[in-house]
């Protein structure tokens, strides 16, 4: 048996989104791109890339890594580059994508051995969060003036928006493209690719996925473009658990159960977003408090249901911990870091990589 905690990738549950993804591809033509910002576990990068066409990164070492270990299509993006990366970027990418005028207008040069792309902001997203909303006042990602857009259309071939989030809804992202084909229709008109980012739930259960589909086509066609979608989640949900041992109990007013990991190291965004972990099934008549063991007294996962009392010893799954989770993870308390294993297709479980002090120790000086 594995030791706790780990996160586990069970490629059965990984191809039903693949399948999904590819079926999406076949429907609509257009291209799907793994965001690494989102999921950038590389061992199962040679699983996804037969229903993948590539990669998107929003950094230098993202790019690289989407280049060297997944292969096929690979698409630069940063909010920012710095002089001393860019030729090494460039040397790894297909497309580059410039978030602002001033970024092009500086680095098109360093950058004219590849396609060329720009950000744009419609002013609008999915996003009920403000912390993640691109579209947000003053937001710095991506340009929104089309009179200032034009005089560098020379530049460039394409555009990346990205305003989706969260967003599950097929009916608020046909009606987000409506309002961004009456905005930039003239830029688009002029374009030969056009990615709408990710943020878009397509391989949920219930979506409209031929509906989608049917709407992704009609927007190559009337503008002319190859599409591309960039699915973070979309990719990896519900695929991955992080599996943990309970330490100790206690009583405190409710019942608690401390385990041998931390939302504050392995699961930060649920932290950062104060949403609860998912554990399934959470049924039973006994209520726990499921608590990290970082020192961080918010370091809750959330309470469950549980058919019987927990005790030291007893393992848990907690469910979704791909996304936005083990890109996120880090040394806060020094608490062990969570191994990665991989479920085979057959069953059978592999441990992939573990971390161990000299990983602790050389992670800072």
């Amino acid at each position: 048996m594995i030791q706790t905690p780990y996160y586990l990738i069970d490629k059965s549950k990984l191809r039903v989104n693949m399948e999904r993804i590819a079926r999406l591809r076949d429907l609509s033509g257009a291209k799907a791109l793994l965001a690494l910002k989102c999921f950038a576990t590389w061992g199962v990068f040679d699983f996804m890339a037969d229903y993948m066409d590539g990669t998107t990164s929003s950094s230098l070492n993202e790019v690289r890594l989407g280049r060297e270990r997944f292969g096929k299509e690979t698409h630069a993006y940063s909010v920012a580059y710095a002089d001393h990366e860019i030729d090494e970027v460039v040397s790894h990418a297909d497309k580059i994508i410039f978030n602002s005028i001033s970024q092009l207008d500086r680095f098109a040069g360093k950058a004219d051995s590849i396609t060329r792309g720009l950000r744009l902001n419609p002013g609008v997203s999915s996003s009920s969060f403000d912390l993640a909303d691109p579209a947000r006042p003053f937001s710095r990602l991506g340009e929104w003036d089309i009179g200032r857009v034009e005089p560098v259309m020379e530049l460039i071939s394409g555009f990346m928006i990205h305003n989706n989030c969260e967003n599950g809804d097929f009916a608020l992202f046909d009606r987000m493209l409506g309002e961004i084909e009456q905005k930039f229709g003239p830029l688009l008109k002029r374009a030969e690719w056009v990615s709408l980012g990710g943020g878009i739930h397509f391989t949920g259960d219930d979506y409209p996925l031929e509906r989608f589909a049917e709407r992704l086509k009609r927007f190559a066609g009337d503008y002319g473009v190859q599409v591309y979608l960039e699915p973070g989640e979309a990719s990896i949900t519900r695929s991955t658990t992080l599996e943990v041992t309970v330490l100790d109990t206690l009583f405190n007013g409710k019942h608690l159960a401390i385990v041998d990991s931390s939302i504050e190291a392995h699961m930060l965004d649920l932290l950062i977003y104060r949403e609860n972990a998912k554990l399934a099934p959470s049924t039973g008549d006994h209520r726990i408090m499921v608590c990290g063991k970082s020192c961080l007294a918010g370091d809750i996962f959330g309470e469950f249901n549980f058919e019987a009392p927990l005790q030291v010893g007893d393992r848990i799954s907690i469910q979704d911990a791909a996304g936005y989770t083990m890109v996120k993870k880090n040394w806060f308390n020094g608490v062990r870091m969570p191994s990665i294993a991989i479920r085979e297709l057959d069953g059978s479980i592999r441990t992939v990589r573990e971390f161990d002090y000299t990983d602790f120790e050389q992670s800072l000086s």
